[in-house]
């Protein structure tokens, strides 16, 4: 059975608010989601935190507490993408690392696993649940554990280029790219900590737009015009 680990970023979901969340974005995401569940693709969620919160561009807060509001940021987005995809007739599992009173589970492999093969699907909330380690390692980490097949990044960009496109026209997009290159290239699509865990574990990523039509259900099933990343 195939099992997937969907990277969305929290700005992506506020639209073209740029914060908070776009209802329609959301369901947009959620009815793609749905579809691959329908054909049993197990899938599970980390959401970023951006279009709440980026504390680390403040120097007036200590890093361990501007991390700390990340985390809860991404909870909040969990939560709330969560219910839309249960209003979309999905079954959700929040879990945490930590504890959250009664508004999440508390992580475990096992119980993860159990969720995502009874077709659940399972948000990741709350990044690693310790400062100075960013969403995109709690996203390496997580489908490591769950011995995901492979991790999708839904991005505002198509998928990894030589240079910022919307700075340079020329741009070249990449077909494919191992995560060796990615990092000594300084390409930025994730940071190093979870390229090195990826690598490591070898976790192959697709790189993909969200804003392109259908792309989440397309990328599930290995159809992308974006970029795959090789662990070789």
């Amino acid at each position: 059975m195939r099992r997937v680990l969907l990277k969305l970023s929290g700005e992506a979901l506020a639209g073209e608010k740029k914060t908070g969340f776009d209802e329609a974005t959301c369901k947009g995401v959620a009815r793609q989601v749905k579809s691959i569940i329908d054909e049993g693709i197990q899938v599970a969620i980390v959401i970023g935190g951006g279009n709440f919160w980026r504390g680390r561009s403040s120097n007036a807060i200590d890093r361990t507490k501007a991390d700390q509001i990340g985390m809860l940021a991404t909870i909040m987005n969990c939560i709330y993408v969560s219910e839309i995809f249960r209003s979309e007739g999905m079954k959700t599992k929040v879990m945490t690392p930590f504890q959250v009173g009664a508004f999440t589970e508390l992580f475990s492999k096992d119980r993860a696993v159990e969720l995502l093969e009874s077709g659940t699907v399972v948000f990741f909330a709350g990044g690693t649940g310790h400062p100075y380690f960013s969403t995109d390692t709690g996203v390496v980490l997580r489908a490591v554990e769950m011995e995901a097949d492979e991790i999708l990044l839904a991005k505002a960009v198509d998928g990894v280029y030589d240079s910022d496109p919307k700075k340079n026209p020329d741009a070249k997009k990449y077909d494919t790219i191992s995560i060796s290159e990615v990092v000594s290239k300084g390409l930025g699509v994730v940071d190093g900590a979870a390229a090195v865990i990826a690598k490591e574990n070898r976790m192959p990523m697709l790189v993909f737009g969200l804003n392109e039509e259908n792309s989440i259900a397309r990328a599930a099933r290995g159809d992308i015009d974006g970029t795959r990343v090789t662990v070789d």
